[in-house]
């Protein structure tokens, strides 16, 4: 199966990694066994928007495929639409499933933010002890929903995961720090050119002072520079603050990422 959408594309950079990608024609299958909560470490990606009666036949597959209680308590679908189909969509919501509409932008060249942070320091995470900062900035800023314990078993298998890709030259985690301390983090991971950014956070206490921004743009410097990225991509829920704070830094929009979850 050809990908079209960027944010797909790079998305399987991280099952091709260490996990399971099956083509069966019409969609993939994409497994994390290392982590099976991971709900977009665990779907089915079709090759077009759903139909009439889709809202039946995609659960059945992903029974088939990826399992059900009480090991897998998800469904997560995605489709190859760079221009935001969301085709029959409705029958999902209306059985429960949340519709993920998220806008894709990318960035060949970065420009300083309009808020310059000097006060922090950015670099990539190298001791034991900056990986255990960002792990607990990435569980404390958790979407609401998500219990702590249920949380912190899925992100701190994520996290060994990005570590071992740093370890092996795919990429690198980031952090912005303040006095010793993590403020703020992200990753940045790379295949043929192609550069995806993960789970920009910033703690909760030190938020609106345009750290997030610095990180992103000097994090995405190191990633064009020393890593040889041609394209970075960056994915943010549509018209969200986040989408600004990247378009501060001149990423442009270029797609859409369509998907369904239910969990």
């Amino acid at each position: 199966m050809n990908i079209r959408s960027l944010a797909y594309r790079t998305d399987l950079i991280f099952p091709a990694f260490d996990g399971e990608i099956l083509d069966r024609g019409r969609y993939l299958v994409i497994r994390t066994p290392s982590n099976p909560t991971f709900y977009w470490g665990n779907f089915l990606l079709f090759d077009r928007p759903p139909t009439p009666g889709d809202e039946e036949r995609w659960p059945r597959l992903f029974a088939e495929e990826i399992g059900v209680p009480p090991p897998v308590r998800h469904q997560t679908f995605g489709w190859d639409s760079p221009e935001g189909d969301p085709g029959a969509a409705q029958s999902f919501v209306e059985r429960g499933f949340h519709l993920v509409q998220s806008s894709v932008l990318t960035a060949s060249t970065v420009a300083p933010p309009p808020r310059f942070a000097s006060e922090i320091v950015v670099r990539v995470l190298e001791s034991d002890d900056d990986w255990r900062q960002a792990k607990e900035n990435q569980i404390r800023c958790r979407e609401e929903g998500h219990d702590e314990a249920g949380y912190r078993v899925f992100k701190e298998s994520q996290m060994r995961r990005y570590r071992r890709m740093a370890l092996a030259g795919r990429g690198a985690w980031f952090g912005a720090f303040l006095a010793g301390a993590l403020v703020a983090d992200l990753g940045i991971y790379h295949r043929a050119g192609l550069g995806r950014f993960q789970s920009v956070e910033t703690h909760p206490d030190y938020r609106r002072r345009g750290y997030a921004g610095c990180l992103v743009f000097q994090s995405a410097r190191h990633a064009l520079g020393q890593m040889r990225v041609e394209t970075l991509v960056l994915v943010a829920d549509a018209n969200s603050p986040a989408e600004r704070l990247y378009s501060s830094v001149a990423f442009l929009a270029a797609e859409h990422q369509v998907g369904l979850e239910r969990w």
